[in-house]
């Protein structure tokens, strides 16, 4: 039997299109989203903290993916949801892969 789970809370992050948000990804074994946003501004931008949000199905998370902005689908229909997505910040030492 094969563990689908990934290692330590880690999901593989894909990057995304947008200036808030550097990378998604969702692990349909446990429904959990992971949201990697972006710091800095011009030259020093690139990836910041890490967030996993539960309860976030496989749909959701391509509904996700196909949004026109992902930053405004993020803003829309996640972030002022916490109740329904529980989230949390990933340990500075599990974001690296």
């Amino acid at each position: 039997m094969t563990n689908n789970t990934p290692a330590a809370g880690r999901i593989q992050l894909f990057d995304v299109d947008s200036s808030q948000i550097h990378s998604i990804g969702h692990d349909p074994a446990t429904n959990t989203l992971a949201v990697r946003f972006t710091k800095g501004y011009g030259a020093n931008r690139g990836p910041g903290s890490l967030y996993h949000y539960q309860n976030f199905s496989a749909d959701e998370f391509e509904a996700f993916k196909a949004a026109d902005s992902i930053g405004k689908h993020f803003g829309g229909f996640i972030k002022p949801f916490p109740d329904k997505y529980p989230y949390h910040k990933v340990a500075e030492e599990q974001q690296t892969a």
